[in-house]
């Protein structure tokens, strides 16, 4: 099969560690034989210094042109220490998501049992973690009106929520549930909120629809802190879109870096795929920043192509290169060899393509370590 994906590399180690996400993804096309084509465009930083604006209409002609999108990362000190600035990184993001009607966010929180170890969190508390949270990604704030006073003393966000845009993403996350433990729990601030209240009346509603799934409901200001005392007792976590980023970012310290976790942002036509942690400037050309979270990302790609097998495959190499170690230095074990970014691409590439080898010393032989003997 032929497949075109539009690729967004950014700014800061967004290009490195989509290049590692490419490898693996042209392994899979050289396994299973399909053909990726890619077309790579800009936005953030890089397009404003490039073009005037963070998110250049070529880039929205390339995305609506591909199957799918490949995203890396997005920001730059330039512009973070700069609360002044007009014109931000961020902002292509926001439009991409309007441009394309990107309405969900969907990010799976696993826990890799060779991992637990570098959670801040007790192995009791966190071992057989299995969460994915779907976040409403185009409303709230984020989207709504504002301003700042002419004195610059007073601002104002403005936050709406209509039924149509919190069904669309509910329906999304109850059919999730169906596939899994059957348990969505609903986030909000319905006891202060008007925008929550809509939220909480509409989803109860949705919920008739699901009599196999049990809705349940959560505050915000405790669903923050549940996530870190009982994180199982989740299935499928639904919220808004400001609430969902919150969520999102807490629980990415849970499996022990942030630099694991993968995002997918779909709509009615089109499909974003990212991995969730920022640009990390400091990382930025040093061949040290995580790259798995970008490989899965092409995981969940190739699962939203219909390629369930290929996504697997990737799945797995992830997991092997955990087990034997062949990490980067934010999850590496004590007294264990810290891999390159670009490394842990290669191996990942390689073990896809050589899946049925069994070598006992697989680890060094494909760090180029081996030893003859």
């Amino acid at each position: 099969m032929k497949y075109t994906i539009a690729v967004i590399p950014g700014d800061g180690i967004g290009p490195e560690v989509t290049n590692q996400a490419k490898k693996a993804l042209d392994a899979i096309a050289e396994y299973y034989d399909h053909i990726f084509i890619y077309k790579e465009a800009q936005m953030g930083a890089c397009a404003i210094e490039s073009t005037g604006v963070p998110l250049p209409k070529e880039t929205i002609e390339i995305c609506k042109s591909a199957d799918a999108i490949l995203f890396g990362a997005i920001g730059d000190p330039k512009y973070d220490n700069s609360p002044e600035a007009k014109i931000r990184p961020e902002q292509g993001l926001l439009s991409i998501r309007k441009e394309l009607g990107l309405y969900c966010n969907i990010r799976p929180v696993k826990v890799y049992d060779k991992l637990i170890k570098n959670s801040p969190l007790k192995r009791s508390v966190i071992e057989g973690t299995d969460i994915v949270i779907y976040r409403e990604l185009t409303g709230g704030v984020y989207f709504g009106d504002r301003s700042l006073s002419e004195d610059k003393k007073t601002a104002y966000d403005g936050c709406s929520y209509s039924v149509d845009e919190i069904s669309k993403v509910a329906h999304l996350a109850f059919k999730e549930a169906q596939l899994r433990k059957k348990v969505v729990t609903l986030v909000d601030k319905a006891n202060v909120l008007e925008t929550s209240r809509l939220w909480r009346k509409t989803v109860t509603e949705i919920a008739k629809e699901y009599k196999d799934v049990e809705l349940r409901y959560q505050y915000l200001d405790n669903a923050v802190m549940q996530l870190l005392l009982d994180p199982k007792q989740y299935d499928v976590i639904l919220s808004a879109n400001l609430f969902g980023d919150i969520l999102s970012e807490e629980a990415s310290v849970i499996g022990g870096s942030i630099g694991l976790l993968a995002s997918t942002s779909i709509g009615e036509k089109y499909a974003l795929f990212e991995p969730i942690h920022g640009s990390f400037p400091q990382a930025k050309g040093k061949d040290i920043a995580n790259p798995l979270a970008s490989i899965l990302s092409a995981a969940l790609l190739l699962d939203y192509l219909g390629l369930q097998e290929e996504a697997d495959a990737i799945e797995r190499a992830v997991e092997k290169s955990i087990v034997l170690g062949i990490t980067t230095q934010d999850i590496k074990g004590e007294n264990q060899y810290a891999a390159p970014t670009s490394k842990v691409g290669d191996f990942i590439a390689d073990y896809i393509t050589h899946q049925d080898d069994s070598n006992l010393n697989f680890r060094n032989i494909h760090m180029g370590q081996s030893t003859i003997i």
